[in-house]
Formats: C-alpha cells, sequence, structure tokens
C-alpha cells in the first residue's frame, strides 16, 4: 500500500491531516468537489482550483458509460482528460446500484447495468471496477460496493453488508499497489451498530489505505446519521483517511467532523447553484426571492471568490429570474468557494484546538436555518 497519510493533530474527535497522493497532497479534513462525467458542472477546471479546491470527484459507472475507461486511457488518463493535474477520487458505481432502481441488478458477481442513456449493457463486477479505475488513473480507488436503500430491515442490510464485504476483498486482490495511489474499503450495514461494527472489522482485516462510510444520506436524516457517526469512524484505524460519501450541508459536514471523519463529499454545491441557493456564512439563500431584487450587497465578502464579491445580490437575481447560465456558474462558483472556505476555517480550528467553540459560532452563524432539499437527493451524483 502506498498512499500517504498523516494525522498532524486532533482536537476531541476531530482530526488534522495531511493525505499524500501520486498527484499532490490533500490537506484534512478536505471535501471534493464532484465531477461526475470529468467536470465539475458550469465550472471550469481553473474555476474549481481557484476556490480552493484539492481533490475532485469522478464517477466510474458515468464514465464507463461515456466515454469509455479505455478511452480515457488512451488519451493520456483522466488527469489530461479533464484538465485537472491534482488528485481525483472515483466513486465504483456502487452508489448507481441503489440508484437507478430497476436499471441495475446486484448479484453475488457484481452489478449490471442498463444504461440510463441508450439501454446499451454494462457490468461491474469488482474486478471490472478496479479495473476501469485503474484506466482512469484515480489516485484514490473505491472498492466497489452495494449502498443500501433507506428504508431497509435488518436481514436485508446485513445481506447487502456481507456481499459488500465479499465484493471487497475480491477488489482489494484486483488492485495494483503503486506509489501514490490507493484503495478504500467501503464500510456499510445500514443503521445497525453492531452490521456496521461487523463490516469495519471485516474490511480492517482485509486492509486498505483508508476507508469510507457509505449507505447514509439517504433519506435517514441528520439525527440517525449522526447516531451512525459517533462509533464508526472511532472502529477504524487511526493511521488510515475516513471518508463519508455524499455528504453534505455544511451543518452535516461540520457534525461529522467532529465524530472524526476527514473526507467529504457531495453535489450540493453546484446542484443548488443551479436551482438558484446560495450558501453564506450567515446561512443558505434563495435568489429567487423578491427581497433580492434590489439588494447591492454581494453574495458574502468573507469568501475570497469573485462570484462571492464582485456581483451583486440584485443581479444574481435578475440572471435568476432571466434563466441566463451565467447564474448557474456564478452561484455554483460561489457554493464551491464557500465549502472551500468552510474546511479552510475548520482545519485552522483544530491546528489551535479551538474546533468546539469555532462549532459553537458557526452554529449560531447559520442560525439554525434548514435547507429545503430532499436528502436522499443529496446523495446523488449530477
Amino acid at each position: 500500500m502506498a498512499l500517504g497519510f498523516a494525522l498532524m493533530g486532533t482536537d476531541g474527535q476531530a482530526r488534522r491531516g495531511r493525505l499524500e497522493t501520486a498527484h499532490g497532497p490533500v490537506e484534512t479534513p478536505a471535501f471534493m468537489p464532484v465531477g461526475t462525467a470529468a467536470t465539475v458542472k458550469a465550472l471550469t477546471p481553473a474555476m474549481v482550483a481557484a476556490t480552493g479546491a484539492q481533490m475532485v470527484l469522478a464517477n466510474t459507472y458515468h464514465l464507463a458509460l461515456r466515454p469509455g475507461a479505455e478511452r480515457i486511457a488512451r488519451l493520456g488518463g483522466l488527469h489530461a482528460f479533464m484538465r485537472w493535474p491534482r488528485p481525483v477520487l472515483t466513486d465504483s458505481g456502487g452508489y448507481q446500484a441503489m440508484s437507478l432502481g430497476s436499471l441495475a441488478q446486484v448479484g453475488e458477481g457484481g452489478v449490471r447495468f442498463r444504461s440510463h442513456i441508450d439501454g446499451a449493457r454494462l457490468e461491474l463486477t469488482p474486478e471490472r471496477a478496479v479495473e476501469a479505475q485503474y484506466l482512469l488513473d484515480s489516485d484514490v480507488t473505491m472498492a466497489l460496493d452495494e449502498c443500501t436503500p433507506w428504508p431497509i430491515d435488518k436481514d436485508g442490510a446485513a445481506q447487502s453488508m456481507r456481499r459488500s464485504m465479499r465484493w471487497a476483498a475480491r477488489c482489494r486482490a484486483a488492485f495494483r499497489d503503486r506509489p501514490g495511489y490507493g484503495l478504500f474499503g467501503i464500510v456499510q450495514g445500514g443503521v445497525h451498530d453492531d452490521l456496521r461494527a461487523e463490516s469495519a472489522e471485516t474490511l480492517k482485516e482485509i486492509g486498505f489505505d483508508g476507508y469510507a462510510v457509505g449507505g447514509l444520506a439517504v433519506g435517514e436524516g441528520q439525527a440517525v446519521m449522526f447516531r451512525v457517526l459517533d462509533t464508526v469512524p472511532g472502529a477504524l484505524p487511526t493511521d488510515r483517511p475516513r471518508y463519508l460519501m455524499g455528504v453534505g450541508k455544511p451543518g452535516d459536514i461540520v457534525g461529522a467532523v467532529a465524530r472524526g471523519v476527514d473526507l467529504f463529499d457531495c453535489v450540493l454545491p453546484t446542484r443548488s447553484g443551479r436551482t438558484a441557493q446560495a450558501w453564506t456564512w450567515d446561512g443558505p439563500l434563495n435568489l429567487r426571492n423578491a427581497r433580492h431584487a434590489e439588494d447591492p450587497a454581494p453574495l458574502d465578502a468573507r469568501v475570497a471568490c469573485p462570484a462571492s464579491r464582485e456581483f451583486s445580490r440584485a443581479y444574481l437575481h435578475h440572471l435568476v429570474k432571466a434563466g441566463e447560465m451565467l447564474g448557474a456558474t456564478l452561484l455554483s462558483w460561489h457554493n464551491t468557494a464557500f465549502y472551500q472556505a468552510l474546511m479552510a476555517e475548520i482545519r485552522t480550528a483544530i491546528e489551535e484546538r479551538r474546533f468546539e467553540d469555532w462549532r459553537r459560532t458557526f452554529d449560531g452563524q447559520q442560525g439554525g436555518v434548514r435547507f429545503d432539499t430532499d436528502a436522499a437527493m443529496l446523495g446523488g451524483y449530477a
């Protein structure tokens, strides 16, 4: 195993670390913008980099369908293809085994997909999922798993988790160790503490470069998610990175950091940008609202991004109402920058051992405002 991780400090359960990859370091805790199809929607790679993003996520299922992992390999790999020289993590396609419903058939061998684009057949076995990510040149390869839906009974969760653990062992056997590259296993087990503990122990016995927590942010709600996270991160090795998949809202991230999580991803920053929603240090804004029509204030002057500081809320409101694509671009840019600013403040607070004080201040700034967004939607890749 050749993916480096250094735990540089802690404050309570919150961790400050550094992940070393073939394409550079990632300071943790870190948030990865989602670039499902080799693009973070509405943004150029330079815009994403300017926000402070260190690593992006792409999706094996989508890229295997179009344009194909082999084609990307012939074109120099994902970094060259999408003009992103920094680290890349690729999800294995396990989420799509759940989200695509009848278009995905799960069996012991793997997942058989019928393309949501044109009906073409695609089979992802654990071995093929690892091979495709090798061809993509992913710094972090994710083991193929089955993301359990919500709700699911305990017997169903147990059967699914144990199949994912058998797949994890096959992924480990198929993975080619190289300097700066690594394979993460994924803890499953629904909301059942004993199943999550069994999954974590199985993955530790197999041995991975990092460990993810999957099967959350699928509709169970924040309180249940936090209850699961009260125990799972602590059951994982302290010297390996911990990744919470598909999460989430700023308050979710802060709460998960407090429980020992290092890495995050979610579609929320860009999806919200395309639906006129902006995250700020004072909570979320809906730029469709008429109250912004004559507001000359910037979105958030505390965020070091041109979209955050140089355009008025009135102008952004106008773009949204007029259906101009620039509105989605600017809001997505701002939201991506806000998330990176959030992670930078979290890292500093942990370094200075004042994370809990910072967290209380942050919660007060957010004012308890909640986004009216379906939790199940946030786990998606779009």
